[in-house]
Formats: C-alpha cells, sequence, structure tokens
C-alpha cells in the first residue's frame, strides 16, 4: 500500500502549523507574522477565493440567461 502525495503534504503542512503553535504558545515564534499581516493574508485569500468562485459559477443575470438554464436542467432532468 502506498501512501498518496497529497495526504503526506498535508501531514507536513498540519505538523508544521501544530509545532508552530506549540511553540507560539510558549513565546517562541517560528514564523514571525505580525497579527496584522495574518489579518491581511486571510482577507487576500478570502477575496481570491470568493472572486474565483463567483467567476467560476454560472451566473444568469439576463432574463434569456435564467431561461437558458431552466431549459439546460430541463434536458438534463435536474429538480430543483
Amino acid at each position: 500500500m502506498e501512501v498518496k502525495k497529497n495526504t503526506v503534504i498535508r501531514t507536513t503542512i498540519l505538523v508544521i502549523a501544530l509545532l508552530n503553535q506549540a511553540l507560539t504558545s510558549s513565546g517562541h515564534a517560528i514564523l514571525p507574522i505580525s497579527d496584522e499581516e495574518v489579518n491581511q493574508v486571510v482577507t487576500l485569500a478570502f477575496t481570491i477565493g470568493a472572486s474565483i468562485w463567483a467567476w467560476w459559477k454560472n451566473n444568469s443575470f439576463t432574463k434569456a440567461a435564467i431561461e437558458a438554464d431552466k431549459v439546460l436542467k430541463d434536458k438534463k432532468g435536474i429538480e430543483k
């Protein structure tokens, strides 16, 4: 049985995060990042994620596009 590469990566990141949390709690920050920098990174990640999600999804605004979505759903047999 072979461990997947993604599993190893996620586990490694989790170990680093836990180690960082333990060291930070004891007053030894290995990742010297200020609260403001964390806020900026989280805000940026949220904005990027929301932008990609909104761009990727089918956003029908016009009457014709909404009607086309209904026709497509009917053809695929998708229930609302």
